[in-house]
C-alpha cells in the first residue's frame, strides 16, 4: 500500500490492525475497508503536516497527551506482566485460604409478603407466607412438586434446579447462614429479609480444586501486586497536589473528561469528534 510518499508493507499493515484492535476491539470491517480507512488517515495526517498543523500549540499539546498515555500504558503492562504470580505462589495461597473455595449447592425459595419493604403490595400475609414455606418444605420432603402449591408465580420463586455458590458469591446475610448448613436436605430461613420469606435448602457441599480456581487466584494476586507496585511508584516519585484547589467540587471549566486509567488508554482518533471515525 502506498499513500503519497508513505509506503506500508503487508506486515506493517497487519501490525497496524493488531494495534488498533488492541485499543478498540475487533474491527467490524473487511480488509479493503480497513485499507481505505488507513489511506484516509495517512492522507489527512500528511496534509496536516503540509499545513503546518503539527506545529500548532493545540496539536502539540494533544500529541504530548497521547505520548504520555502511550508511555503510561506501556509501563502499566510491563508492571502487570511482572506481577504475575508463580504456580508455587498460587498453590500456597490456595492452601492458606481453603475455606474461601468452599461451595454450597442450594435450592432457594423466595416468598413475598405484603407490607413495608416489599415490592409486592399484593403479597401474602406473614401467616400465609410462613404456611406456604412450611408446605413447600414438606413437598420436597415427600418428593411431590412444590410448584403445584404456588397460586401466583409473581409472589413466589422456587429455583428450577439447585445452584452452586462459592464463598463471596451471595449477599452477606444469605452467605452467613448458607455455609452454616452441613447436612444435605437441611433447610434454613434467612433472617433480616423484610417483605419476604427466604428459605435455603442444602443439596451438597464441596470445595473447588486448585486447577478450577487458579485463574481466579492468579488475577487476585496479580492485582494486589500491581496495586502495591503502583503505590510504591507514587511514593518514590512524589506527588503533590494543591489541596485547596482539588478539594473544590466545582467542575473544571470546559472539561467533561478524565485521564484514562493505566492500561485503558484510547487512541487520539477515539477521542476525536470527526463526523467520520478513522482508525
Amino acid at each position: 500500500m502506498k499513500v503519497g510518499d508513505k509506503q506500508v508493507t503487508q506486515s506493517q499493515f497487519e501490525q497496524l490492525i493488531a494495534d488498533l484492535e488492541a485499543m478498540q476491539g475487533p474491527a467490524d470491517l473487511n480488509r479493503k475497508q480497513l485499507g481505505e480507512k488507513f489511506a484516509s488517515l495517512f492522507i489527512l495526517a500528511q496534509q496536516a503536516v503540509a499545513d503546518h498543523l503539527d506545529s500548532s500549540p493545540e496539536v502539540i499539546r494533544q500529541l504530548a497527551i497521547d505520548r504520555t498515555q502511550i508511555l503510561s500504558n506501556a509501563e502499566f503492562f510491563k508492571l502487570k506482566e511482572a506481577a504475575k504470580p508463580t504456580p508455587e505462589q498460587i498453590s500456597a495461597y490456595y492452601n492458606a485460604h481453603l475455606e474461601d473455595y468452599d461451595v454450597v449447592t442450594l435450592r432457594r425459595v423466595f416468598i413475598w409478603e405484603k407490607g413495608k419493604g416489599t415490592a409486592h403490595p399484593n403479597g401474602l400475609t406473614p401467616e400465609e407466607a410462613n404456611a406456604l414455606a412450611a408446605a413447600i418444605k414438606q413437598a420436597y420432603a415427600s418428593g411431590s412438586d412444590p410448584k403445584k402449591l404456588i397460586k401466583d408465580p409473581d409472589l413466589v420463586h422456587v429455583d428450577d434446579q439447585p445452584l452452586p455458590f462459592q464463598r463471596g458469591e451471595m449477599p452477606a446475610e444469605m452467605e452467613k447462614v448458607a455455609f452454616v448448613l452441613q447436612k444435605p436436605g437441611e433447610w434454613i430461613q434467612v433472617p433480616n429479609t423484610p417483605g419476604s420469606v427466604v428459605l435455603l435448602q442444602l443439596v451438597s457441599r464441596s470445595r473447588r480444586t486448585l486447577s478450577e480456581v487458579t485463574p481466579q487466584i492468579e488475577k487476585k494476586l496479580q492485582n494486589e501486586e500491581l496495586r502495591d507496585e503502583l503505590k510504591a511508584l507514587k511514593t518514590k516519585t512524589g506527588v503533590w497536589m494543591d489541596e485547596t484547589y482539588f478539594a473544590s467540587k466545582a467542575p473544571v471549566p470546559g472539561s467533561s473528561t478524565e485521564p484514562a486509567a493505566p492500561g485503558a488508554g484510547k487512541s487520539s482518533t477515539e477521542r476525536g469528534e470527526q463526523d467520520e471515525r478513522h482508525p
